[in-house]
């Protein structure tokens, strides 16, 4: 009878704690939501952030509340999220950088960008603009290749920080193009394009959605050279391509997607996905991202973008490998 009594009690704890989960997932959120960037304010990453936030704030009727954390290459931020309570109430706004760059580039980031989280969704890919300051003679990428190989480490190339995508992109750059130049860190992107317009920089390679408010393609300080894209930017119809600028092997894009902490309730996630999925087709953000020159993936599941993660890992693994010295 004890035996029996002590199942019926074990039935119903586990029969209340699933009802009570899954009422919990089916509420939630009851309250504010952060959603962390490793970066600081202004460019592509920070833009997508408040994009999104703003519209899962009026789809889910709680604040999401953006908060920008930047700081070692986006791992301290990153880390924090990787270390959060997994209830879906911190999120994190993860990049080609905190996902795929700073585990290789940094020792001991402390966390697993694959095993500390639960990936929710993939915003978007960007693909990135080679662009120079006038100054610099070349009015194309065959040009400015010559230029660079005439004079070995003596173009310098601005990122937002290591590790960004202005970083890694300026190293798979110098790789395919067989150059050597010199990398100036600044402490994010907005420093960087005011280095390259002040002429302390010769070249920035950076996402569209970040430095095309930058640009002037016909006139302007800063002079954009090739798109990584395989046809043209209809905003700027007389960009050419990496392809048609000789270079069709050229891939070094940005990306932006949303983790959670490893744990976060699988319903929590699969609601999280279906609102980024439904945000992402609407008419306004479907502009804004096309004007941003963002582009949205068709299999935006939850198990798409932890493939899609672990290929950028093996790819940024190798080039790291041959951009920076051991030691």
């Amino acid at each position: 009878m004890k035996i029996s009594k002590l199942a019926s009690v074990f039935a119903t704890l586990a029969w209340t704690f699933s009802a009570t989960s899954g009422a919990s997932a089916e509420e939630y959120p009851t309250r504010s939501i952060r959603l962390v960037v490793p970066f600081a304010p202004g460019g592509g990453n920070d833009t997508l952030a408040r994009i999104y936030g703003q519209k899962l704030s009026e789809s889910l009727g709680q604040a999401v509340v953006v908060e920008n954390r930047p700081g070692a290459g986006t791992t301290l931020a990153t880390a924090q999220v990787a270390r959060a309570t997994p209830d879906g109430y911190t999120l994190l706004l993860s990049s080609i950088a905190s996902h795929a760059v700073s585990p290789y580039l940094y020792p001991n980031v402390g966390y697993d960008p694959i095993k500390d989280f639960a990936p929710i969704a993939l915003l978007g890919i960007a693909p990135v603009i080679l662009a120079v300051n006038v100054d610099v003679p070349a009015k194309s990428v065959a040009e400015f290749i010559k230029a660079a190989k005439a004079n070995p480490g003596q173009f310098k190339f601005a990122s937002g920080g290591v590790g960004s995508v202005m970083h890694t992109s300026g190293m798979v750059f110098s790789q395919a193009a067989g150059v050597q130049m010199l990398h100036v860190p600044y402490k994010g992107a907005g420093p960087a394009y005011i280095a390259l317009m002040a002429h302390e920089v010769d070249m920035v390679i950076d996402t569209a959605s970040a430095l095309m408010p930058y640009i002037d393609i016909k006139a302007g300080r800063i002079r954009a050279l090739a798109i990584a894209r395989k046809s043209r930017l209809p905003e700027a119809p007389d960009l050419p391509t990496f392809a048609e600028a000789g270079m069709p092997a050229f891939e070094a894009n940005g990306w932006y997607s949303i983790h959670a902490p490893a744990g976060t309730p699988p319903a929590i996630v699969a609601k999280l996905n279906k609102e980024i999925i439904r945000i992402s087709n609407l008419p306004d953000i479907r502009e804004r991202l096309r004007q941003l020159g963002t582009e949205t993936v068709e299999n935006n599941t939850p198990e798409h973008l932890t493939e899609f993660v672990r290929s950028e890992l093996e790819k940024y693994k190798a080039v790291i490998k041959d951009a920076v010295p051991p030691g």
